[in-house]
């Protein structure tokens, strides 16, 4: 009798442990997961942004430094790998875009260039997916990572090969306020 009870015990520690298992390695995949859709969104935005160089550099002859600031930026991009080093050089395309519509404001037939302006929306529609993406990203790292935590998982989780994933960070500059000044 007591060796089926040891055998009973032993099975539900089994099974608890599979249950624990399968559950982080379902969070694992949900995070990497979401972390494609943002690459899919990255990849977008990456494709846009030589089009719109191209249909712009004709009409910006005396701005190539913008333009090659946003082509060094989006390689830089490219090229990236992990939250950290997307995050930061997501940033980089960010500023030199920003940069680059700008300086639109002094090309008032680039403003009403058709091609620019649906390059424009095209960009504005990826930038709202992009940020849907990483706060899908972020929650899911969450969740994955407090899984790991709570007691008893936190005892096996290291143990069976899960690690901790990072968050996608908003670069400093970005958190800053934005100053307005309506004079």
């Amino acid at each position: 009798m007591g060796f089926f009870i040891f055998l009973g015990i032993v099975v539900v520690i089994v099974l608890w442990v599979m249950s624990m298992y399968n559950g982080l390695v379902t969070l694992r995949n949900q995070v990497k997961g979401a972390w494609s859709q943002i690459d899919v969104q990255l990849k977008r935005r990456h494709d846009l942004i030589p089009n719109l160089v191209e249909v712009v550099k004709d009409y910006m002859s005396y701005e190539q430094e913008t333009l090659e600031k946003v082509i060094k930026a989006r390689n830089t991009a490219v090229s990236a790998q992990g939250p950290a080093a997307v995050s930061a050089a997501e940033n980089q395309v960010t500023g030199a875009l920003r940069q680059l519509f700008a300086v639109f404001e002094n090309y008032p037939d680039l403003k009403a260039n058709q091609n620019v302006m649906k390059l424009q929306e095209e960009l504005t529609s990826t930038e709202n997916k992009i940020a849907f993406a990483r706060q899908y990203y972020n929650d899911t790292v969450m969740t994955y990572n407090t899984k790991q935590e709570l007691f008893p998982a936190n005892l096996f989780a290291s143990g069976l090969g899960f690690k901790k994933e990072e968050y996608y960070q908003v670069p400093e500059e970005e958190k800053q306020n934005v100053k307005v000044d309506l004079r």
